[in-house]
């Protein structure tokens, strides 16, 4: 396959290195062109430090327009601050540039709502960057779902705690309404609706551990409701497992499926407890452990996905409904809007 022309568009979206990284291992998918450096066109609150910075040391460095003007640039990834995104990502499909574009997808629904209808409109590749669709476990748990393999699902319960960034992390993600929910529940968020669609309600709860400001927003949860199911979604800067103690319930009427931590880096493999009350599907009545595969990075698969759809035409595996409909209920959750049953 010929080598796809990408430039990564910023470097302070927490995610941006993950991006990079992808950029550069494989080869055989894109030419990395260079990389523009954001901050003299992004304002909004931004991590203080770009994540290793020494990853971009030896890619050529890019403003903004000549980037956009590039001769033959096919790509971009889009890992400016969180509320630039969806802005610049717009300024790429106004030039018609297949897009990854991280998360959150901003404030403004409606403007979420411009981009996606203009990468529909213009048969632009998209996606957006939540952290689990290249996840062995998430997308078994995906399929388990919807082969009703542990029956009805009536319950999912899933947190995204941390204990990592100290005071400036806090004071960075406080700037967002919905805190820790819109940064880090988002990902859930989009795994949930992958797997139950379209929620009849979101209710939010947005709180604030003891002893900080209680603008922090620093201990949150949402509750997605089903007609026949609850949906929780947590995330809490206080829990001393860190990101190892993150945790996933799902419970149906045939069984349910329990694991933690939902990813790691380590080389070793994320497992998860499958306990079913009858046969189901290739798994007899009883407890099993299964082994996924650990992960080098998080995107590859992801980045995979959008080298097929700018070569072979392929399709996103998530529609422009899907993505529009995650981020009103991740709004929705973050207390930003109220949330319409349709």
């Amino acid at each position: 396959m010929k080598k796809i022309k990408i430039i990564q568009i910023g470097m302070f979206h927490e995610h941006a290195i993950g991006k990079m990284e992808v950029l550069k291992q494989r080869k055989d998918l894109f030419d990395l062109i260079g990389y523009v450096d954001e901050r003299d066109i992004c304002t909004t609150p931004r991590i203080p430090n770009p994540n290793k910075p020494e990853y971009y040391a030896d890619v050529p460095k890019m403003t903004l327009e000549e980037a956009l003007n590039y001769p033959g640039l096919e790509a971009v990834t889009v890992e400016v601050p969180n509320n630039d995104l969806v802005p610049i990502a717009l300024k790429c499909m106004e030039r018609g540039l297949a897009m990854h574009m991280d998360k959150p997808a901003g404030p403004d629904l409606a403007l979420y709502k411009k981009l996606l209808d203009g990468c529909k409109a213009k048969n632009i590749p998209f996606q957006i960057g939540y952290m689990f669709r290249g996840n062995p476990a998430f997308q078994f748990c995906l399929k388990a779902i919807r082969e009703k393999l542990i029956g009805d699902v009536f319950e999912i319960n899933a947190d995204m705690n941390h204990c990592y960034g100290g005071e400036l992390y806090q004071e960075y993600i406080a700037k967002f309404q919905g805190g820790l929910m819109y940064n880090l529940c988002c990902h859930l968020i989009d795994f949930i609706i992958a797997a139950m669609g379209r929620p009849d309600n979101v209710t939010s709860f947005l709180k604030t551990t003891a002893g900080h400001p209680e603008y922090y927003q620093n201990n949150c949860m949402a509750v997605l409701e089903y007609p026949n199911a609850l949906a929780t979604v947590r995330s809490c800067c206080q829990d001393a497992g860190n990101t190892m103690g993150r945790a996933m319930k799902i419970a149906g009427s045939k069984g349910t499926i329990k694991f933690s931590p939902l990813e790691r880096f380590d080389g070793k493999s994320v497992e998860i407890e499958l306990i079913l009350n009858e046969n189901s599907g290739s798994f007899p009545k009883g407890r099993h452990i299964l082994q996924f595969p650990p992960q080098l990075n998080r995107y590859d698969i992801q980045m995979q996905e959008l080298a097929n759809m700018i070569r072979n035409n392929g399709k996103s595996s998530y529609s422009f409904e899907h993505d529009y409909t995650v981020h009103e209920a991740i709004l929705a959750a973050s207390g930003c809007i109220e949330w319409k049953n349709k």
